[in-house]
């Protein structure tokens, strides 16, 4: 290559080359303020915020009260409630059984669960009544991942009081909690079958039940309980020490207390049981909830995140394949999930445009909890986000805001 060449060469390199991207320092100080903020309104009780650049914490802090009436200081190290972000184990643990070649991804439900093999939906007819009809074809593992079973959490008016007869729905706490229950997950899930759907499968994104009946199949085609798989394959090999579905007793105080917004606005405690407390610590310990069941710390779910943003690897212990997290985390549902640009992978919603999740970019995935926990991984800017709080309900805006004051302090 001549001299001219080679300079015009360098030349287009440098101006192809995509600038380095930075974390500023000064920016990421406007997060301290959104959080102080809600702490100091009374907002909220306290939070754990992680960001993670290429695997390295740029911003780890803990505001507030882990317990109010206790005096209690939030630390990195509470321990929280992340419900629905159970999901993201589960779905990983199904994923691995399908990379053992126990599970296939289209294989239908009713080969681990006899009472899916032939299932039922609720509809409305032409009178404005509800009739029972059988569902056009057998659910699959692929219609729970991606939460178009058709099966709600048993809230909807034509289901409701069926599911409340099979202790299932609201009935039974908030629907998707079972930490009090005296039953295996698999016997509720068993009578889960039984009762009708909400949706043709594959006909509709319902969320709901669909990710507990996926903990089932796991305890199912493993041959051991989800408690158990989970530690065996993901969190044991990952050193998530945190990551359990009950906290022993000799933990109580680093377990952070449940807090509702009030008609103020103001976090107030809520009460005990499966509304508010719950039984993490007390419970019979006996349900291992796949849909949300987990409790966790910021620190172990991020780095769960890491090794799925890294390609299912993470630390020389691989989890997944590359192959198989690509599929989790690109949309496997159409424009079922959404029609602004939002999808839904196997267990995680995806961002397929600019815009359609704030400031993400395209590629980047996440979800969060009832108890306001929420994540965002986006493997175009290397980021792994974690926010963990415990306010059910919640009626704050924190959560998008939070992620807001994060991207705005990317920098080129």
């Amino acid at each position: 290559m001549t001299k001219s060449l080679l300079s015009v060469f360098l030349s287009f390199a440098c101006f192809a080359a995509e600038p380095a991207l930075t974390v500023s320092k000064e920016r990421l100080a406007r997060v301290d303020q959104l959080l102080q903020g809600y702490t100091d309104q009374g907002k909220i009780a306290g939070a754990v915020a992680l960001v993670l650049r290429d695997g390295k914490p740029v911003y780890e802090k803990a505001f507030g009260l882990s317990d109010k009436e206790a005096g209690r200081k939030m630390t990195t190290n509470t321990l929280f409630r992340i419900a629905s972000q159970t999901k993201a184990f589960t779905s990983a643990a199904v994923l691995a059984l399908m990379e053992d070649g126990k599970i296939g991804l289209d294989e239908q439900v009713g080969n681990f669960i006899p009472t899916f093999k032939k299932t039922t939906v609720a509809v409305k007819d032409d009178n404005g009544g509800v009739k029972i009809v059988p569902a056009k074809r057998a659910i699959t593992i692929r219609d729970l991942l991606t939460h178009t079973a058709g099966i709600s959490y048993g809230t909807d008016p034509q289901v409701r009081d069926l599911y409340a007869a099979k202790a299932l729905g609201p009935e039974a706490g908030n629907g998707w909690y079972t930490a009090d229950k005296e039953e295996l997950i698999c016997e509720t899930m068993e009578r889960l079958g039984t009762l009708p759907f909400v949706a043709q499968p594959g006909e509709k994104f319902v969320y709901g039940y669909n990710t507990d009946i996926l903990g089932c199949v796991v305890e199912k085609a493993s041959g051991m309980s989800l408690a158990d798989f989970v530690a065996k394959r993901i969190t044991g090999p990952l050193g998530l020490k945190d990551t359990r579905f009950f906290i022993p007793t000799a933990e109580r105080e680093r377990f952070a207390a449940v807090y509702a917004s009030g008609r103020d606005g103001k976090a107030v405690r809520a009460a005990d049981g499966s509304k508010g407390q719950g039984h993490y610590i007390d419970g019979p310990r006996k349900s291992y909830a796949g849909g949300a069941g987990l409790t966790s710390t910021a620190h172990d779910y991020a780095r769960f995140l890491e090794m799925i943003r890294n390609g299912g690897k993470l630390d020389g212990v691989r989890v997944l394949s590359p192959r198989t997290v690509e599929l989790m985390t690109t949309n496997q549902s159409g424009t079922l999930h959404s029609t602004t640009g939002l999808g839904f992978g196997l267990g995680f919603q995806t961002v397929d445009r600019y815009g359609a999740s704030g400031l993400a970019g395209v590629g980047a995935f996440g979800w969060g909890g009832a108890y306001g926990t929420t994540y965002q991984v986006d493997p175009q800017s290397h980021l792994v986000i974690v926010l963990m709080i415990q306010l059910m309900p919640n009626a704050t805006d924190i959560q998008p805001k939070f992620t807001a004051a994060v991207y705005q302090a990317l920098a080129n």
